[in-house]
């Protein structure tokens, strides 16, 4: 179905954080008079108590929401029967995140057991980690030597905690 919006909020980061830039500019933007046209709940919230937080503070707003896969309107004249369908349906997309989060463990544990999951690739080989770390020990900057290594500053100090804490060991050891 066509929708005429007026205009588009997309977050790349998951729907299990209300924390998203993108819904945070969505709620800032919507005025009262204004419908959310939203594909489905579980792309709003992942958990009961953000989703009602969510619609029930917009339609207060007198903003109006709408789910297209659940085929459901919220306006703020809610029926008893509206908010049962709010919660049961928000707490099914719990329960389906929850699942695929412990289907997606086991298959984990498994592979593992097969020596299939190694885990994810490192971004960097030792012999880089050592390079980067001894620049970080001769001043160099450390977000400069993050954008030269390709690696976010995050993962730059995993690298500099992962190192210290082998220079310990390998002073303790002799």
């Amino acid at each position: 179905e066509h929708l005429d919006v007026d205009r588009v909020f997309t977050d790349k980061a998951s729907g299990k954080d209300a924390e998203r830039p993108q819904l945070k500019a969505l709620l800032s933007y919507a005025r009262e008079g204004d419908m959310i046209v939203i594909h489905s709940m579980d792309r709003l919230a992942r958990n009961v108590d953000d989703l009602r937080r969510i619609v029930l503070s917009e339609t207060r707003r007198g903003v109006r929401m709408q789910f297209i896969k659940e085929n459901l309107i919220f306006t703020g004249d809610e029926s008893p029967m509206a908010n049962l369908m709010l919660s049961v349906l928000g707490a099914v997309a719990q329960f389906e995140r929850d699942l695929i989060r412990e289907r997606q463990r086991e298959g984990i544990a498994l592979a593992k057991q097969r020596g299939a999951y190694t885990g994810r690739k490192k971004a960097l080989l030792p012999e880089r980690v050592e390079e980067l770390c001894a620049r970080v020990g001769n001043g160099e900057r450390k977000a400069a030597l993050a954008r030269e290594f390709g690696i976010s500053r995050e993962t730059l100090y995993q690298y500099l905690r992962q190192n210290a804490g082998r220079k310990v060991r390998a002073r303790l050891n002799g």
